[in-house]
């Protein structure tokens, strides 16, 4: 029991060391202790290729009890490596429970912050930015998207301005459950955007047939959502015994499995499992170390997984 308690111990004070390194030594410590990262924008640093969303997750209430079990997650996110948090003010309270518990836990400058603009306008999509970095407690957002296409261009505009002024880092664009693929990809084609947002799993691969081709053609990075399919994924998976080849690229549990074969594909950066369990955050962030299948093994798994 000692030695278990000396090990945790000893990981956490790496942890807590690694707080004070600038960011971009910090990916590469990251990296060299064995997580896969990869960059949201060529001139800016690498994340680790798994995150954390906070749709419905964060979005509580004021109560110690549920703001406890978050700061929980977010801390299991840190210990793991974790660096992009991802969120919207579409996310209800989600913004404002992130920034009091940075706060709390003093992780601020330890994340790589993505956050959205979700509104009609120039002055209320300003106006919305400025209240996000206010909730964030933030001086400025690492990525800024523009959520589900709203309004694009006239927030595209905008973003380049906060960009070159410093106020953001990257600009984004996203969408989900599969929708609106030939405009994402049209928009994209538009100079400005450092990354895209959309949704990529075992249980729905329609963005192989063009918007990870176009991602990859322009290089643009790419942040997947929904990993998980809304959590049916797993839920579907759990209790099915793990194949021998699991074993190979280090996984323990399905959540690792459909985690690094998202990521083992060369168009992806990061993916952004959301949830309220920290240790299903331990297990999201073990997915970010480790072997990742190859082309073959990639087959082998989506096969498998439509199988059962």
């Amino acid at each position: 029991m000692r030695g278990k308690a000396d090990a945790t111990r000893r990981r956490l004070l790496g942890a807590a060391a690694l707080a004070a390194v600038p960011v971009p030594a910090r990916a590469a410590a990251l990296a060299a202790g064995g997580l896969v990262v990869r960059p949201i924008a060529r001139d800016l640093e690498p994340v680790p290729v798994i995150g954390m969303g906070t749709w419905l997750t964060f979005d509580i209430g004021s109560s110690g009890a549920e703001l406890a079990r978050r700061r929980q997650v977010l801390q299991a996110l840190h210990a793991g490596g974790g660096m992009l948090i991802d969120s919207s003010p579409m996310y209800g309270r989600a913004e404002a429970v992130v920034g009091e518990l940075l706060q709390q836990t003093g992780t601020a400058a330890r994340i790589f912050s993505a956050t959205k603009v979700w509104t009609s306008g120039r002055a209320a999509g300003e106006r919305q930015m400025r209240e996000s970095l206010q909730l964030w407690r933030l001086q400025r957002f690492d990525l800024m998207q523009i959520h589900n296409m709203v309004d694009w261009e006239t927030h595209l505009d905008t973003l380049r301005q906060w960009k070159a002024e410093g106020r953001v880092r990257s600009i984004g664009i996203t969408t989900s459950h599969g929708r609106r693929h030939a405009a994402i990809e049209a928009a994209l084609r538009r100079p400005g955007f450092d990354c895209v947002q959309f949704t990529y799993s075992l249980a729905d691969r329609s963005a192989e047939a063009r918007l990870l081709p176009a991602a990859a053609e322009l290089g643009v990075a790419v942040i997947v959502n929904r990993p998980f399919d809304g959590g049916a994924l797993v839920n579907r998976l759990d209790g099915q015994p793990l194949p021998a080849w699991a074993g190979e690229i280090g996984c323990k549990s399905w959540a690792e499995v459909c985690l690094k074969w998202i990521v083992s594909h060369p168009a992806v950066t990061c993916a952004i499992p959301a949830t309220t369990d920290p240790a299903h955050m331990r297990q999201n962030m073990a997915a970010a170390r480790g072997p990742l299948p190859d082309a073959a093994l990639r087959r082998t798994i989506a096969d498998h997984v439509a199988r059962l």
